[in-house]
């Protein structure tokens, strides 16, 4: 069945892999990411329409949805994909300013809570929906980037899959979570991978049960499943897709 599907942080590698997963099984996916030639170049590459939306604004995103459905209907399949590092290093917690910790936490928390709530009623209406959020494996563990508030807004992440799970549930509405472990998908993955050098790059490998890093559509894969009719008694799971790690 062709449903209306939202795919947000599509300028990077793994919002790219979902959103063209949902497209070719089926779905009417409209990307959303911050504005700029980014999402334009990937709307272009992928052949879906985008609409461009700070997520981290709650107005714009109440904008967004507004113009979602005027056009092809409200989405009944969210995929929260944005968040990232937001091109920050680890460094000492002393030496983190609150603009640092502010930033991160509205790209990878406030932008998911703020859709959320802005696509829910739609979905209680139709007594059907799916969201989906990217988490990470630093929403269950210490971060490998260090950063401090990454770590934090992961796991706050994981905190506001499971409360709407509780919450949406009885409306028909199933929430879960992707929690990837390292994949090569933005430059700032690939700009940690680095920094690494080869004698770390082979011990973090040496910690994956599957001695590999993992691809965008391995992160799909798991997405497309918790969309699925097939996950209709899932929801409130946190999956980690990361090779397995020690």
């Amino acid at each position: 069945m062709t449903r209306q599907a939202l795919v947000t942080g599509v300028v990077g590698g793994i919002g790219a892999a979902i959103a063209r997963r949902l497209a070719a099984e089926g779905h009417a996916v409209t990307l959303t990411d911050l504005p700029g030639p980014g999402l334009a170049r990937r709307s272009e590459e992928l052949g879906l329409p985008a609409m461009a939306c700070d997520l981290g604004d709650a107005a714009d995103v109440q904008r967004l949805v507004a113009d979602l459905a005027a056009t092809g209907g409200p989405p009944k399949i969210v995929v929260s994909a944005a968040g990232g590092v937001r091109g920050q290093t680890g460094k000492p917690v002393e030496e983190v300013s609150d603009n640092d910790w502010h930033r991160i936490f509205a790209a990878n928390v406030d932008s998911a809570f703020h859709l959320a709530r802005g696509v829910v009623p739609s979905m209680k209406a139709s007594g059907w929906g799916r969201i989906v959020t990217i988490s990470s494996g630093a929403g269950l563990r210490p971060s490998l980037t260090r950063i401090q508030a990454y770590c934090a807004a992961k796991h706050a992440l994981v905190g506001l899959t499971k409360q709407l799970a509780l919450e949406l549930g009885p409306a028909g509405i199933t929430v879960n979570s992707v929690a990837p472990g390292f994949v090569l998908s933005n430059p700032s993955t690939e700009l940690q991978w680095d920094s690494y050098g080869p004698e770390g790059q082979a011990q973090l490998l040496e910690r994956i049960h599957t001695r590999r890093l993992g691809r965008p559509e391995d992160i799909a894969a798991a997405a497309a499943f918790f969309v699925s009719d097939e996950a209709e008694w899932v929801t409130g799971q946190v999956l980690s897709v990361d090779g397995g790690v020690a």
